[in-house]
């Protein structure tokens, strides 16, 4: 895995800077695109894109979990990694006055922002705290849905993310992430590259085993219920340099990139204790 090679605290820091530098000037990990069109892209329609803040769509996603997360008014929603808040606020109005959503940011420039476009919003029923993950701010059984979107992938510790999602769920909660997995391993240069990382690429796991993770935390009907490419030739050819991987080398990394990485919406549910 790509943290034996790469130091936890060196991949701590990284995903700190460049989320935090991502906040303070509205940029986006999916190249020049504008983030509208890179949400476009990964399945928000021109509705979702219109209904929030201008300032919480970073275009970090990889995935549209909101959608077919089912959320229902009164509901508690909590978001993992939230970014700018797109898709917490797109769960506020599902969820209505009468629900609650919780975003969790361990960036504390991601954090302010997306306090600031809920109070140029107007949401009252949404809450951001800064945390880690793998170490949820939140308590035992409540919260009725978590959704993520593109952020599992980067965590050091996914068993312990999963672990934690099942806590803070309540008896019958449902766990609806979108996030980025491998279909093959991915060649040494880029597991061994820190950029690579920080673009949701080197991080991730293996399809099989991310399941397979999600079962032995506790989940329960763990399964896929979307698979979508990716297609990551722009950023590689961003990181290529940053990988030392020589020009005549790289089209050939990215044509093995395009067939080794996919996202995925994966449902699972906190069994009820009756089950």
């Amino acid at each position: 895995m790509t943290t034996k090679t790469i130091p936890e605290k060196t991949i701590k820091e990284e995903i700190r800077d460049k989320y935090g530098s991502i906040a303070r000037t509205a940029g986006s990990c999916c190249g020049s695109s504008p983030a509208s069109d890179a949400s476009k892209k990964v399945g928000y329609s021109d509705d979702d894109i219109s209904a929030v803040p201008g300032g919480a769509n970073l275009g970090l996603g990889c995935g549209n979990p909101v959608a077919i997360a089912s959320l229902q008014p009164g509901e508690t929603v909590l978001d993992l990694g939230s970014g700018g808040g797109f898709d917490a606020f797109l769960a506020a109005k599902k969820v209505g006055p009468s629900g609650r959503v919780i975003g969790v940011d361990m960036t504390p420039d991601m954090i302010e922002r997306a306090r600031a476009n809920a109070k140029a919003g107007g949401y009252a029923n949404v809450d951001f705290r800064l945390g880690e993950i793998e170490a949820l701010p939140v308590e035992d059984n409540s919260v009725d849905v978590i959704i993520s979107n593109c952020v599992i992938n980067l965590a050091l510790d996914k068993s312990r993310v999963f672990s934690e999602a099942l806590r803070v769920l309540k008896p019958g909660g449902r766990f609806m992430v979108s996030d980025t997995v491998m279909t093959r391993p991915l060649p040494e240069p880029i597991q061994k590259s820190v950029a690579a990382y920080m673009g949701c690429i080197s991080g991730a796991l293996m399809k099989e085993e991310y399941l397979s993770m999600l079962r032995a935390a506790g989940f329960a009907k763990a399964d896929i219920v979307k698979n979508s490419p990716i297609d990551f030739g722009s950023a590689i050819k961003s990181l290529g340099f940053q990988v030392d991987i020589p020009p005549a080398e790289l089209a050939g990394i990215i044509g093995i990139l395009d067939i080794s990485i996919t996202s995925i919406t994966v449902s699972a549910v906190k069994k009820n204790v009756r089950q």
